[in-house]
């Protein structure tokens, strides 16, 4: 029996499932990993739980678990892999095509349209039912909901054995009435249907999106559902009652029970996750701006962070589909330790975005994956160890070598050439994504502190400040588990909407204040189904702003009732953005669109513990051997540290390899590494 009491957060990756549990008395981290288990991520999470009970030395779960923390890609997968069950459509008569019509946009330009082939319908038009009715954009009645039509259509979707369903009528974001009559019907005539009502998810205009949002959360909501469900109670039979909470795409957590009801809130949950937990890190170190790289086995994930807050969108996609839910602004590129090398048909190396996963794995791998990719690169340049997880996982160096000799061969390359070009082409994809979330933002790249994390976020970290003229990179300790350390930095979130489109000039103030003090009392609702009182919950008001006749908005924080400061909040913020603002021009009036408020119960964060200090010996102490490692043009006898054994105040000069259990940090020449106070390396170019 045992009196100590921990909070265990758990990032289910594509290659492994990452565990972090904080002591809640002393603030003392343990951390581990074990593989995922893609055929059932369950099985991998309960590992993952014991394992790290098991290293504490925790016998009774029960009386020392006071809650768990989980980020999961089941949602975001399904998605990218396109593996979603057939679904129905329902609409206002008259709007059936609204999924056809869409944008009418393509990617990159219309100069790209004679190549770009239009992505599957997320709902084929044969499932597509339209029902009477109709409300202008008041959300006043114009024709009254037609009961005979949506109960025809229910049993429509009955008889064709269509047990998931998304209704999304016109203007129902300003009045979800024939919406919940449309539920309502469903219930009665298609009791065992999964529904998901526009008005329930995004009660915000624009019909293609609201419509594409609402049936991806109708799609993912049968696997969440299953998948939450079974993680509740397979933890149950560990810890009976335990609080249970799963992270979500805009920066907070939710409690299990309540996101099977809202399972599109958990895209990106794992990204998202990373870039708070870096955020904590940077901010004790001593940062305010930065930037995370979040490299797995399958992607690299970049956001930007400045003053401790993610950068916030409503305009990101999950694969093909549009979701207008509110997810922290996060860049994914195919460049992870698992990303295939590969030559296209015109004869160029290539590099992902299609991934070895966990299984098969690379080339180099126990299970030998039949294809060369950046960790094989990484392995036969001597850049990562002959093994992970210091030592469970060991890594074969000849089977690596003889994939790239070949894929070298074809290119009429050196292995070196070879390995080094798949490295260069991973570190310019990972610098491409940087760029997305700082120049196309407006945002100085050079102002910002790199935080690298992740199994093979650090890899490149030299690299990308060469490429991008980075100050400095802060590699924070075991690296490899801040997404999981993440989980238990981040508050209980809901992000409410009400759209409201009104001239500035022409804002009624009550009704302004009313709108908010609705979507705060909807919060704060749901935060007292979370357990927190009413004088612990936060409330946050934000606005989208934009001029009369942009199609896009700039969201700006209300903080009090002066609406011309908001106003001036947007001039400020959109000339931050495009360059220019028309503050002083009269003739370009200012359009409010949309008004949110974020619901936040706090839970309190780990505290950051700095190192103890060095009492005797030398940095030479950390040193654990060396090995011949490929620097840019040359291989180089290059010592290799052990990190654990570092000290605040060391320094390690390049070429040097800085090793721990879940990651490895290259030191390129001319480089050198710090440990701060908090046991972090701060990489900088030698002066």
């Amino acid at each position: 029996m045992t009196s100590r009491r921990v909070r265990i957060g758990i990032d289910t990756g594509g290659t492994f499932t990452d565990v972090v549990a904080v002591d809640e008395e002393t603030g003392a981290t343990t951390t581990t990993k074990t593989p995922s288990t893609p055929g059932n991520p369950a099985d991998g999470f309960l590992a993952g739980v014991q394992k790290v009970l098991d290293m504490l030395g925790i016998t009774d779960a029960a009386a020392a678990i006071e809650a768990v923390s989980h980020g999961t890609t089941v949602a975001t997968n399904q998605l990218l892999e396109g593996k979603l069950d057939r679904i129905g459509f329902i609409t206002t008569e008259g709007y059936a095509s609204v999924l056809e019509i869409a944008r009418q946009s393509v990617p990159d330009g219309y100069g790209n349209s004679y190549f770009w082939v239009k992505p599957p319908r997320i709902v084929p038009a044969d499932l597509v039912k339209t029902v009477g009715g109709r409300l202008d954009h008041t959300g006043t009645e114009v024709r009254p909901f037609d009961r005979e039509q949506a109960v025809a259509a229910a049993r429509f979707f009955k008889d064709a054995g269509i047990t998931t369903v998304g209704v999304c009528f016109l203007h129902a974001y300003a009045n979800d009435t024939h919406e919940r009559a449309m539920l309502d019907v469903l219930h009665v005539e298609h009791p065992d249907c999964v529904v998901s009502i526009s008005s329930g998810v995004l009660r915000e205009y624009r019909e293609y999106e609201r419509s594409v949002t609402t049936l991806v959360d109708a799609a993912v909501k049968p696997k969440v559902a299953a998948y939450v469900t079974n993680i509740r109670r397979r933890l149950d039979e560990l810890a009976p009652d335990v609080p249970f909470y799963v992270m979500k795409s805009n920066g907070g957590v939710l409690s299990a029970e309540e996101v099977v009801h809202q399972p599109i809130t958990t895209m990106l949950s794992g990204p998202a996750a990373g870039a708070l937990g870096a955020a904590l890190i940077a901010g004790t170190a001593g940062f305010d701006r930065i930037l995370t790289c979040d490299g797995g086995g399958t992607s690299t994930d970049v956001t930007v962070v400045i003053d401790g807050e993610p950068a916030l969108t409503t305009e990101g996609t999950v694969g093909d589909y549009p979701s207008k839910i509110p997810m922290i602004d996060v860049v994914t590129v195919g460049a992870g330790g698992g990303s295939i090398a590969w030559l296209s048909p015109e004869g160029t190396l290539k590099v992902g975005p299609r991934s070895a996963g966990a299984d098969p794995g690379p080339m180099c791998y126990p299970s030998r994956g039949p294809e060369p990719t950046v960790t094989d690169a990484h392995v036969v340049l001597g850049r990562i160890p002959p093994h992970l997880l210091g030592g469970e996982i060991p890594l074969s160096v000849e089977a690596a070598r003889g994939g790239l000799e070949k894929l070298g061969g074809e290119l009429d390359l050196s292995l070196e050439r070879a390995a080094t070009g798949i490295l260069e082409i991973s570190a310019w994809n990972q610098a491409n994504a940087l760029r997305q979330v700082t120049v196309a933002r407006g945002l100085d790249v050079r102002d910002f502190t790199l935080t690298t994390f992740g199994g093979s976020g650090s890899l490149l970290a030299c690299r990308l400040m060469d490429v991008l003229g980075l100050p400095r990179t802060l590699v924070p300790p075991n690296p490899g588990n801040v997404s999981a350390f993440g989980l238990l930095t981040v508050d209980v979130r809901n992000d409410y909407v009400q759209t409201m489109v009104t001239r500035h000039t022409a804002l009624d103030p009550a009704a302004v204040g009313a709108a908010f003090a609705a979507l705060e009392a909807q919060a704060a609702t749901a935060l007292d189904g979370e357990g927190f009182t009413r004088d612990e919950q936060k409330m946050q008001r934000t606005a989208d702003l934009r001029y009369v006749g942009q199609a896009f908005e700039v969201r700006v924080p209300v903080h009090g009732e002066d609406l011309d400061e908001v106003a001036a909040a947007f001039h400020a913020a959109h000339r931050q953005l495009y360059g220019y603002d028309f503050a002083a021009d009269p003739r370009q009036a200012v359009e409010w669109v949309n008004l949110r408020v974020s619901g936040i119960g706090p839970i309190r964060r780990p505290a950051m513990v700095p190192a103890p200090e060095r009492t005797s010996g030398s940095v030479a102490d950390a040193v654990s051997g060396s090995r011949r490692v490929f620097f840019d043009t040359e291989w180089v006898d290059t010592p290799t540290y052990t990190r654990t054994e570092l000290q605040p105040g060391d320094v390690v000069a390049g070429p040097a390899i800085v090793e721990e259990f879940g990651s490895t940090v290259p030191v390129h020449p001319g480089f050198r590494a710090t440990v701060d106070p908090f046991a972090n390396l701060l990489l900088t170019k030698e002066s």
